[in-house]
């Protein structure tokens, strides 16, 4: 049985690069993804940082269509809690007429930033909809579905462009409750391994998430693992690059538990949330090894969690080195004849299960 496989990058800012350096990575990367035949490349939305460079991955996504061909773009994801659900549909839809069949909606329920750009983002914000209620908004409009209230002021309202291959929605989450969400919504669902490592979490999550799914417009669940990955050319090297970095979770007073990008960060977080705080390092989930290994672990983690895709994040210091974990990724999965990945004969509608 193959393996679908999909990749996030994060648009990391290498010491002594700038953020258009980082950018010039991302291009390079998803040209190669494409040339290696993955399904699908997503970007992260992150703000007021200095070590990640993609604060508009609607934006990014514009521009990787237009020096890619055929793989699948999208976000991972869009933090929708900060925006208006018909200004995220637009946004989507014209990308949609742009990149017929290739664009990915995820939308992501984390801040992505310090409290002080979450403040920023929602000053004005005179309505509290769930994310529950705006992520079914933003399904209403990609759709161009009417209101279920034909007395409400916003029926007949429609996100041009209306596009005939809208953007796939995904929702994107580390915990039971939001596997629950995508299930009542009857999305696809993907669970973030690199950020919650439990797996008993992870194996909770994907139950309730096909026990619950709902199933009245005629859809199956269809369940994503992101996971981390480097693939090296020894064990030593795999080991050395892993252990470049550290999972560092900052937990507020309110019991909120947050993934950040460093002990400063944690620390500034903790300082701009004016609660009381603990910070918490840990050895980063990663999964590591040569090219002889690695394919075995990705079956592993298939088998385990029975999910129909996983999507691969790889972070390393070296530009170069992140690179040729893809390459050995692909070359791993093609000598035990398990990837299943984008063909010329295939076309890009399939690509998204």
């Amino acid at each position: 049985m193959g393996i679908r496989l999909g990749i996030l990058d994060q648009t990391p800012i290498y010491e002594g690069e700038t953020p258009v350096d980082a950018f010039r990575h991302t291009i390079e990367l998803v040209q190669r993804a494409e040339q290696l035949g993955f399904h699908r490349f997503w970007v992260s939305e992150h703000h007021d940082s200095g070590h990640v460079a993609g604060s508009s991955p609607e934006v990014l996504i514009s521009h990787l269509l237009a020096h890619t061909e055929r793989i699948r773009l999208g976000s991972g994801g869009v933090m929708l809690q900060h925006y208006s659900p018909y200004k995220v549909a637009e946004n989507f839809n014209v990308l949609a007429a742009l990149g017929p069949g290739r664009i990915d909606l995820g939308i992501g329920r984390a801040p992505g930033g310090l409290p002080r750009s979450t403040q920023a983002l929602q000053q004005g914000i005179q309505e509290a909809a769930s994310l529950k209620e705006k992520i079914r908004q933003v399904k209403q409009y990609i759709h161009n579905e009417p209101h279920a209230d034909e007395s409400h002021p916003l029926a007949g309202l429609s996100a041009a462009p209306v596009s005939e291959l809208p953007a796939e929605l995904y929702v994107l989450g580390a915990s039971v409750d939001s596997a629950g969400m995508a299930a009542e919504l009857g999305l696809p669902y993907v669970f973030s391994l690199f950020i919650n490592s439990n797996i008993e979490v992870a194996q909770e999550a994907l139950r309730v998430y096909r026990e619950q799914f709902n199933r009245s417009e005629g859809r199956e669940p269809y369940a994503v693992l992101a996971i981390s990955l480097i693939v090296a050319e020894s064990k030593e090297e795999a080991e050395e690059l892993a252990g470049e970095h550290m999972l560092v979770k900052i937990h507020l007073e309110n019991g909120k538990v947050l993934t950040v990008g460093s002990v400063e960060q944690a620390e500034e977080f903790g300082r701009q949330s004016n609660e009381k705080y603990r910070i918490e390092v840990l050895e980063p989930s990663v999964t590591r090894g040569t090219k002889e290994t690695v394919g075995q672990a990705l079956q592993k983690f298939q088998d385990e969690f029975a999910v129909d895709e996983l999507i691969v994040t790889t972070a390393t210091r070296d530009f170069a080195k992140r690179i040729r974990s893809f390459e050995l990724l692909r070359e791993a999965l093609d000598e035990q004849g398990l990837g299943e990945f984008w063909s010329e004969s295939e076309p890009a509608e399939a690509a998204i299960g």
